[in-house]
């Protein structure tokens, strides 16, 4: 436990009581005070700006008070009362009206039947409910949201509802309905949740909702409060155990619900889920045994998604904590998403009461009003945001040591509760302590000079005082927590660490505040998380810790630019200085990212400098970050040649080549790259791809080195794309950009370049999404090149046959096509490298010609190049005798090459089937004047007579045709069928 001697509680004021008091407790916007059994009245205080406390009236109770609680829906006021040694249990309505002058009270049971005539004069008057129990109320709680009571008996809790009556349309009178009864025996600490379930007719269950309920407190709807509870009946086991979730039945703490609700077609019934269970012995305190050990301020405490301007008027709940003491030690558990142990809190003495905030754990003594840290917001944290602890963003630890922020001496705490960002504290000292006040020797929080009560009964004038203590606002303790943390900054790096950690922290929980959109502080809370976060990004890149990488995270919070990192850690002309991980994590990381921050010269120097004392093996890699592009190229230089003689590396020496480009030193450049054959630079590009691209806003544009490759070695640079590639380095989409961008091509425009890298890729890719969308790629591009007669603007890097060598997917042409083409005209012939990339693609197996059939439509009607598209296509999707019929009509000599070559096996049939038929047809149109057809004739019936039998063969054969031409072919199949 740590403690720092800082300054949470500001100004006070004395609450002009006039009586003294015995309990109070908080509204929205006053305070209640009960006085004590001698005059059985309650006050009511508004309490204004810095604490100051108005008086609103009073009004009489039945007996002296031992309970009391405000709720916020609904506005009234719960009690605990007693009379002639019997309890009470009352609600006060509408007790604003007393403040303006009325008397009228109404005083009605719980549920009665409210009468016409008392309508009107009910807008008037407060109103008492009285509620009966068959057993004594000991404790009480509302709830926020919806203003429900639950009430605490020795072994029940009973639970009401808050009605709203329309007793016509202007007034609305509020009643309760008794809803539920939870039995409990033997209560310890048990933290249990009801959820609501909807029981149809059937029997089925339905909907839940859960209502957090913790040993004796109710947190529902989810509660938007604090509620404390001070419950002395805990009983003490002989060891400590605790329990978490179903294992808490092993507890054998009976439990049983009891409805009041009449059944009905679907009745709502409640059932438990248990969170925790955990009992204690008298042993715990490290001061020696307490006889007076008991449990005290059990509590439950929500903590609320981060505010934001488009859900204003919404608050979810995000987690919920639970806290209890023993007199010397406290326990705060997180019960919401996970129950685990939050923190633990060992007091210097023993504790009469605590109060659990959001930010703070007031905790009253004897003699002193104590202020604790709390981790509800670092845990809060992680349950809005479970990936919270990465390289983006990150937040102190759960785990954090608690440490003391204040002890503040008072006479006689007696009760505390919080209110806003008051402390509301009672003191009663007994004589001798009144005597020892009168020492000046006590350090006492200053009074504004308009507190002074005023009493009028003599008898309770000695001893004690009410007093509302303003704690400061966050921005001011936070100011002194940095300050504070300076005088450790060179003696205990932890210590400063620590200390930033919690003023990081009490920032936090202010801006998860349901209220901070409201708040006058809001803009100078988030310039003060801003600050924190930079704070702890300078303590971690300035100290050897073990969370050294926590630096990056911090600082990308802060939103400080790297420029602004590094004035604030590099000292200027410091030649011998040191840096830590911290800031050379910081710096690799800020560096090797696509940042749009480009430094100065001077700042970039800077880092040169760090990486050259701190990590000289990774200035190649810096030297190539996009921010670094005004580094001295010869400094770079002079570094590297350092680094290569310890780490030589294919990156280093393309570092060396690009810093000399930039110093336009073409024989260093020339020298460097003449160090490793071609095939190995291109995979030492695959190792630092911003040697060659750069990302600006998502934008990948190509640098001074790719623009040189472009013109001296475009080999190089196609083959290191397409590494890069390979690598996963750059996307298709991508490396369209960069070639475009790089030949200066118009979007709508394709360079030479980009459809090397295609074919390249085509090459060497396996990934068939990739092969489709390439192939398709090309086939456009071969396409409009031919239709458009368009000539590329650079030489293609491979030829047609050179693709047909290297890559599967550019096939060998067929012998038909090249007879096809063989007719083609001259103009043609100025694309033979296109029309043969074509060919040879739609040749292969890897294009899928029902996809490709849109891309080829331009080329279908152009002349020999059409004819042998149209012929592929339909051979490819299995239309032989639509193929043959184009052939026949386009190119015939080319016919029977194309049946020698695609009518095989199963499709054999078609030559005396289809082809035979065909040929004599068209023959015997057009006579001797094709000898074409005629000598197409001639091949096919060889062909044929080799295949048939003779008597087959025969009734092929045309009746009106010269016998002198098919006599021969008839023989030679009639001389094969002897032979055979």
């Amino acid at each position: 436990l740590q403690l720092y001697n800082l300054h949470p509680f500001g100004s006070q004021r004395v609450v002009p009581c006039k009586q003294e008091p015995a309990h109070f407790c908080c509204g929205r916007d006053v305070l209640f005070v009960a006085s004590t059994a001698a005059s059985c009245r309650v006050e009511v205080f508004a309490v204004r700006d810095q604490g100051l406390c108005e008086p609103l009236g009073s009004f009489a109770t039945l007996g002296p008070v031992l309970r009391m609680a405000h709720s916020q829906a609904g506005d009234y006021l719960v009690t605990i009362e007693e009379k002639s040694k019997a309890t009470f249990l009352r609600a006060y309505m509408n007790w604003r009206c007393m403040s303006a002058g009325s008397s009228r009270v109404c005083v009605r049971m719980v549920g009665h039947k409210l009468e016409e005539s008392y309508s009107e004069t009910l807008k008037e008057q407060m109103s008492i409910v009285e509620m009966p129990l068959s057993d004594p109320p000991l404790c009480i709680s509302c709830c926020p949201v919806n203003g429900d009571l639950l009430v605490g008996c020795k072994n029940k809790l009973v639970l009401f509802r808050l009605k709203y009556l329309m007793m016509h349309q202007s007034l609305t009178v509020l009643d309760f309905e008794r809803s539920l009864i939870l039995h409990m025996e033997k209560l310890e600490v048990l933290i249990l949740k009801l959820e609501l379930v909807q029981q149809s007719a059937e029997g089925t269950e339905q909907c839940a909702v859960e209502k957090p309920v913790g040993g004796g407190l109710k947190d529902e709807g989810p509660s938007k409060e604090n509620l404390q509870l001070e419950l002395d009946e805990f009983i003490i086991c002989q060891k400590p155990v605790e329990l978490r979730g179903e294992e808490c039945k092993l507890c054998e703490i009976p439990i049983t619900l009891e409805s009041t609700e009449l059944p009905t077609e679907d009745t709502k019934r409640f059932q438990v889920r248990y969170l925790l269970f955990r009992h204690f012995t008298p042993d715990q305190s490290p001061f020696g045994f307490c006889e007076e050990t008991k449990l005290h301020s059990v509590q439950l405490l929500p903590v609320y998604q981060t505010a934001h301007e488009e859900a204003e008027n919404k608050r979810e709940l995000l987690s919920l904590f639970c806290f209890f003491s023993l007199p010397h030690v406290g326990y705060l558990y997180s019960v919401g998403n996970v129950v685990e142990l939050i923190s633990t809190y060992q007091y210097s003495e023993k504790s009469e009461q605590a109060v659990l905030t959001p930010q703070f754990l007031h905790v009253i003594t004897s003699e002193s009003l104590q202020c604790f840290t709390v981790r509800c917001s670092a845990a809060a944290a992680r349950d809005e945001d479970p990936y919270i602890d990465t390289t983006v963003k990150a937040c102190p630890p759960v785990t954090l040591d608690v440490c003391t922020l204040r002890m503040q001496l008072f006479i006689g705490p007696r009760a505390i509760c919080h209110f806003k960002n008051h402390i509301i504290l009672l003191t009663k000292a007994v004589t001798e302590d009144i005597t020892e006040r009168r020492k000046p020797t006590r350090r006492m929080l200053s009074r504004k000079a308009d507190s002074i009560k005023s009493r009028t009964n003599s008898e309770s004038e000695p001893g004690w005082n009410l007093y509302i203590i303003n704690t400061v606002s966050t921005t001011q303790l936070y100011r002194e927590m940095v300050d504070y943390s300076r005088t450790y900054e060179n003696v205990k790096t932890e210590s400063c660490i620590h200390l930033l950690s919690e003023a990081h922290l009490l920032v936090r929980a202010a801006i998860m505040d349901p209220c901070f959109l409201d708040s006058d502080e809001k803009e100078e809370l988030l310039t003060a998380f801003r600050e924190s976060c930079a704070f702890l990004g300078d303590c971690y890149s300035r100290f050897d810790t073990k969370d050294y990488h926590l630096a990056l995270p911090y600082y990308r919070m802060s939103g400080l630019s790297m420029a602004e990192v590094l004035k604030r850690l590099v000292s200027e002309g410091d030649e011998m200085q040191t840096y830590e991980r911290g800031f050379v994590f910081y710096l690799t990381h800020s560096l090797n990212e696509d940042s749009n921050e480009e430094l100065s010269k001077e700042s970039a120097n800077k880092v040169l400098q760090v990486f050259h004392l701190a990590d000289p093996v990774q200035l190649p890699h810096i030297l190539c970050s996009t921010c670094m592009r005004n580094v001295c190229p010869s400094t770079a230089v002079s570094y590297l040649q350092k680094v290569e003689k310890i780490a030589p590396s294919v990156v280093l020496t393309l570092t060396k080549a690009f810093m000399a480009l930039k110093m336009g030193d073409l024989m260093l450049y020339e020298h460097e790259m003449d160090s490793y054959k071609e095939t190995v630079l291109a995979c030492g590009f695959a190792g630092q791809p911003k040697l060659l691209m750069q990302r600006k806003e998502g934008i990948v544009t190509p640098t001074e080195f790719a623009v040189h490759l472009k013109e001296m070695q475009p080999g190089l640079l196609v083959a290191a794309i397409v590494a890069l590639h390979e690598n996963s380095k750059i996307e298709l989409e991508e490396a369209d950009i960069f070639f475009k961008i790089l030949c200066s091509n118009s979007e709508n425009t394709v360079p030479q370049l980009l459809v090397d890298f295609w074919e390249a890729l085509l090459v060497v890719c396996s990934q068939e999404e990739v092969l489709q969308e390439l192939v398709l790629r090309v086939t456009s591009q071969y396409v409009w090149r031919i239709s458009k007669q368009q000539l590329p603007e650079t030489k293609p890097l491979k030829t047609a046959e050179d693709l047909i060598n290297s890559s599967k997917h550019y096939g060998l042409i067929f012998p038909w096509i090249t007879s096809i083409m063989s007719v083609a005209s001259p103009a043609d012939k100025d694309y033979h490298e296109d029309i043969s990339k074509l060919q040879a693609l739609l040749c292969s197996q890897s294009i899928d010609i029902a996809s490709a059939l849109p891309l080829l439509e331009p080329l279908t009607e152009a002349g020999s190049i059409g004819l042998a598209v149209r012929v592929l296509c339909s051979t490819r999707l299995g239309q032989h005798e639509e193929a043959l019929d184009q052939l026949l009509t386009g190119s015939p000599d080319a016919a029977v090459l194309y049946a020698q070559y695609e009518l095989k096996d199963e499709r054999r049939a078609m030559w005396w089937n289809k082809l035979l038929p065909e040929l004599c047809k068209r023959a015997r149109f057009l006579g001797t004047d094709c000898p074409v057809l005629i000598s197409a004739l001639k091949e096919t019936l060889s062909v044929v007579a080799t295949e048939l039998e003779p008597r087959d063969f025969l009734s092929l054969l045309p009746e009106d045709g010269a016998a002198a031409f098919f006599l021969p072919h008839l023989l030679h199949c009639s001389q094969r069928k002897l032979l055979t």
